[in-house]
């Protein structure tokens, strides 16, 4: 991999990763723009202790552009992108709309391939491999900010999701907080452990997983399963079988492996409503440990959490959406239309051949 860092032309930086290591990338951005400025501020809920970032300058960001205007292609002639290159393998920069920035933390929009009409699921083994290893040095890189706590790698996919540029790409939040979802997992994991006498919740569900009958495919490294209290209709966690933090723990068995396991879930994914059906829409969420410290946490260490991505897709049926109506977003609780063992077994049906 070759990694080359520069700036666009409102002083953002746009870094470019490469396959091939001769690779020259020297284009300047051309576009007359202006210094980025954004409202960012974070504000924190009394009652629910949550954070809310509050964001106003992200109404006028780009809405649907046509395919011909589209930002996130490579520049090509008088049509001037984000990207200055006329090509690219994969390309990270910072977002020209964040939703956290300076002291509240950072955001990126991560670019998997120059092709327009792709997705993730279409990308060879080395291209995913390649946007493996873009997530694994920005979480290096952001982790070492100042205001960062967090780093969090996902992609939103489809226009049912809420996505408003169709070339595919994926984000970064650096949030200066642990998360909501991270700070319940570690309390689960700091109780679980006062419990046992020291065991490993993480450790206690991928086992209890592996023995059961939502395993949807299985790896040397890696595991993917419907885990027993699935919030959504298909959802699937992908584990290593050895517990790392974060991305920076794998190791090259589970580096190499991984491309071949994810997009192969991918793959299942688009084939779960059958082939007359519009790509699956779904959100694939990379869980990682916070960088700050874990005091409030009882005792749990960074090493005790465990890396694995959450996959899951708000259709629930051919031509029909899960909306989260009353009791999930007035309650936070999760009425789920399909039982996790049917949705495993229907993604181990589609397995290709």
């Amino acid at each position: 991999m070759k990694k080359t860092s520069t700036r666009l032309a409102d002083g953002r930086e746009l870094i470019y990763y490469d396959l091939r290591d001769d690779s020259v990338r020297d284009a300047t951005d051309r576009r007359p723009l202006d210094r980025t400025v954004t409202t960012s501020e974070i504000r924190r809920d009394p009652l629910l202790g949550d954070s809310v970032a509050i964001a106003s300058h992200r109404q006028g960001r780009t809405y649907h552009p046509p395919a011909d205007e589209c930002p996130l292609c490579p520049s090509e002639g008088d049509r001037l992108s984000e990207i200055p290159d006329s090509s690219y393998d994969v390309v990270v920069f910072e977002n020209r709309f964040p939703s956290l920035a300076g002291d509240s933390g950072r955001c990126e929009v991560v670019c998997f391939t120059s092709d327009h009409n792709a997705s993730f699921a279409d990308l060879t083994e080395e291209q995913a491999g390649l946007v493996l290893e873009a997530w694994t040095d920005r979480t290096s890189e952001l982790s070492h900010l100042p205001a960062v706590e967090q780093v969090f790698c996902f992609e939103n996919r489809g226009a049912e999701i809420g996505v408003t540029l169709g070339h595919p790409h994926g984000q970064i939040y650096a949030y200066p907080f642990t998360t909501p979802r991270t700070a319940l997992m570690l309390r689960s994991a700091a109780t679980h452990k006062e419990m046992t006498g020291g065991e490993n919740l993480f450790d206690a569900v991928l086992e209890r997983e592996l023995a059961g009958e939502r395993v949807v495919l299985e790896g040397e490294h890696w595991v993917a399963f419907v885990p027993y209290a699935a919030h959504w209709p298909y959802e699937v966690h992908l584990y290593p079988k050895r517990r790392v933090p974060d991305l920076l723990g794998l190791d090259e068995g589970a580096r190499t492996e991984f491309p071949k396991v994810y997009l192969e879930l991918l793959r299942r994914f688009d084939r779960i409503f059958g082939e007359s059906e519009p790509p699956t829409p779904y959100i694939a969420a990379w869980h990682q440990a916070p960088f700050g410290a874990l005091e409030e946490f009882d005792g749990v260490a960074r090493e005790d959490f465990a890396l694995h991505l959450e996959l899951f897709t708000i259709r629930r049926t051919s031509g029909k959406l899960k909306f989260l109506a009353g009791s999930e977003s007035g309650m936070n609780v999760f009425i789920n239309d399909v039982p996790p063992e049917r949705a495993a077994e229907r993604l181990r049906e589609v397995a290709s051949s």
